[in-house]
């Protein structure tokens, strides 16, 4: 069954994923592609999906400056003949009042951040929404003059055209920003586009996903091998199980211990795969080689380029004794995700790197496989939905995020066997007190860091010199922005005593409070 879905043209906006976002949450499927995209070729390729409306993002440029972005003229004539529904938010409206001939000028008294806005007709986009609202604005140019047989529906307090409407040519435009948290009734906004104008009716459904995906793959593969590294983490496990309903035994999945794992993790990974998917994987110890590469690194972006390093030399090793059996593998299963897609198709190009990704695995060309990436067009959510479809157990599928380069980013300085034994024994003692208190779910991520720090302690009636331990817990919703967590102090003492008290090698335990920006989530 074919699935509508809305096209995302992306003008460079901080919040173009945000557009995106909420709308998934609609059940709606969705693309961001860059403002010049050829949409013809781009439609071309979605044969299995409708399209029923066209969202123009916003972005940082004036419509008055010269080669500001536009819809080429090619595009422009498609948009027009599909006869689809156009939303163009905040600097796409002013794209919008330019290309139909209306007047953009610079704003007199510019505006950012809270506004307050008057609506004028409560039908439309502004369905079951309030007469009087508080949204988010950011831009410097205003609409001077309206198009020809457009209407405004809402006027901001300084007598801003906010919003305007041709329902004739199905275009509709705001100027303030309806997919940020700040704007009042701003996904009701964004629904009555997608269900009321667009008329959204065949939903995004996991098992139609599923099916899809399992054809694609079955046609792309034929006879020949896949393999895909098997961290364990959500991603890697939902598209290995994925790729081996289409595939089978043609698919090799390589896990390897670097020693930097959580306690017991591969036996468990291994045990799930092999015993309840029926999955082939090819276990490698390489903890002492991991480790001997990262003996004396203080550096955190050095570790994790050894460790990147590394783990590509041994998964390619792996991958040639296969062939060396007489298996030709052509293909490589990754668990990329659609905000890694965004980020490099965005106008804007990828983000500034704070530090290398922690997903470690990208192999080097001469291997010349070719990619398979069933959940490329999928967030987060949406992968855990297809893990369950696929029965994936839900305690796997909810853990909290955990980095590619594993305890390595969390033992601060020196990494020690020892250092990773103690954290690895504190941190098991941490995330099974959040479950007894109720507490895992309601965390986006926990964990331990162990500092490069002894402190003085009493123990026994006995000076202690030993290990401090950090502790880390924070609510998000994709972590980009995080905030920490408030225990109650009941929960603090419980697990502070517990590791102190079982866990030899430290003696002090402290809480971190910090948020999202300024620090990052992960301390190294």
């Amino acid at each position: 069954m074919r699935s509508d879905f809305l096209l995302i043209l992306d003008f460079g906006s901080q919040y173009t994923q945000l557009i995106a976002r909420k709308i998934r949450e609609f059940q709606v499927y969705c693309e961001i592609q860059r403002f010049n995209i050829d949409i013809k070729k781009f439609l071309n390729s979605k044969k299995d999906y409708q399209i029923k409306g066209i969202i123009l993002s916003g972005g940082p440029a004036s419509v008055l400056e010269k080669d500001s972005p536009s819809l080429s003229k090619k595009n422009l004539i498609l948009i027009q003949k599909l006869d689809v529904p156009v939303l163009g938010i905040c600097y796409g409206l002013q794209l919008l009042a330019k290309i139909y001939r209306g007047k953009v000028h610079k704003s007199i008294q510019r505006e950012y951040g809270n506004s307050n806005i008057t609506i004028f007709h409560q039908d439309g986009i502004f369905t079951n929404v309030k007469k009087h609202l508080k949204v988010w604005m950011s831009h410097g140019d205003s609409i001077r003059i309206l198009p020809e047989n457009f209407i405004i529906t809402s006027q901001s307090k300084n007598g801003t055209i906010s919003s305007f409407e041709s329902v004739s040519k199905k275009i509709y435009g705001v100027q303030f920003h309806p997919e940020v948290e700040h704007t009042e009734n701003g996904k009701q906004i964004l629904k009555n586009f997608v269900f009321k104008i667009c008329r959204v009716s065949h939903l995004f459904k996991s098992s139609n996903y599923i099916e899809q995906k399992i054809s694609e793959i079955k046609q792309k593969v034929g006879n020949n091998y896949a393999i895909c590294a098997l961290s364990g983490g959500v991603d890697s496990s939902v598209a290995a199980v994925l790729t081996y309903k289409a595939i089978g035994k043609k698919l090799i999945c390589i896990h390897i211990d670097n020693g930097l794992m959580r306690k017991n993790e591969s036996s468990t990974v291994i045990k799930l795969f092999r015993e309840k998917f029926k999955l082939k994987i090819i276990f490698i110890d390489s903890s002492e080689l991991f480790l001997s590469r990262l003996k004396n690194v203080i550096n955190p972006e050095e570790k994790r380029k050894i460790i990147g390093k590394t783990f590509i030399e041994v998964f390619e090793n792996e991958a040639k004794k296969i062939e060396r059996r007489g298996k030709k593998i052509e293909y490589l299963v990754q668990g990329t995700l659609y905000p890694d897609v965004i980020e490099s198709t965005s106008f804007k190009g990828p983000s500034a790197t704070i530090k290398t990704h922690h997903n470690v695995g990208g192999l080097p060309k001469k291997m010349s496989l070719k990619l398979i990436e069933p959940l490329r067009e999928l967030f987060k959510d949406e992968v855990r939905k297809i893990g369950k479809a696929l029965k994936i157990p839900s305690d796997f599928l909810y853990r909290h995020p955990f980095p590619g380069p594993g305890l390595a980013v969390r033992v601060l300085g020196n990494i020690t066997k020892e250092k990773l034994n103690i954290l690895r024994d504190a941190d098991e003692i941490y995330i099974n007190e959040l479950r007894k208190f109720g507490l895992y779910k309601k965390i986006w991520q926990a964990f331990s860091v162990i500092l490069p720090v002894q402190t003085v302690g009493v123990m026994g009636d006995e000076r202690s010199y030993e290990y401090l331990l950090g502790l880390r817990a924070v609510t998000s919703t994709d972590g980009m922005t995080a905030d920490f967590y408030i225990f109650k102090k009941d929960f603090l003492i419980s697990v502070s005593n517990k590791i102190v008290n079982k866990v030899k090698g430290i003696n002090r335990v402290v809480y971190d409070i910090t948020s999202k920006p300024p620090a990052t989530i992960e301390w190294e």
